[in-house]
């Protein structure tokens, strides 16, 4: 009796000799006669549908991830490149926009009481009925989206 446990057969195609491979009874016969026996190769990983999904899936993320930004730099650099003779659309081109207090007059009617009224200069225009468009700064031009921003201290 014997106290080792029975171990299962490992098969495996790797370990099987291949089916091409002629077996010969007595190893004398064996050592004549040789021939050219092709052992099985190692074959690439077998990928379920899953799997393939995910690497395409992955594969596309970083090509868009670099993309993109690459796409938008070169668009920017177009941008810069192309001078900008666009209007401003709040003042129409001319700088100065309408003020709002005294409707381009520069004065203000005060009804005061009793049916008198005063007339004043505007404290918002200084007089002058317009002020400077705010959107292009005077210049008539219409800013592109990033010359927009302003930039401010807030010390």
């Amino acid at each position: 009796m014997s106290l080792a446990p029975s171990l299962p057969l490992l098969r495996s195609s790797l370990l099987s000799p291949p089916s091409n491979a002629k077996l010969y009874s007595s190893p004398r016969l064996a050592r004549t006669h040789r021939q050219a026996v092709s052992y099985p190769r190692i074959s690439a990983v077998e990928l379920d549908q899953n799997t393939i999904v995910a690497i395409s899936v992955g594969v596309a993320s970083v090509a868009v991830g670099i993309g993109i930004p690459i796409f938008y730099e070169s668009q920017i650099d177009n941008a810069a490149k192309r001078e900008n003779t666009q209007p401003c659309f709040p003042c129409n081109g001319s700088g100065a926009q309408q003020c709002r207090f005294c409707t381009g007059t520069g004065s203000v009617t005060v009804v005061l009481g009793a049916g008198e009224t005063e007339v004043s200069q505007c404290i918002n225009c200084e007089g002058a009925g317009s002020l400077t468009c705010t959107t292009c700064q005077g210049s008539g031009i219409q800013p592109r989206y990033l010359d927009r921003r302003e930039f401010k201290d807030d010390d």
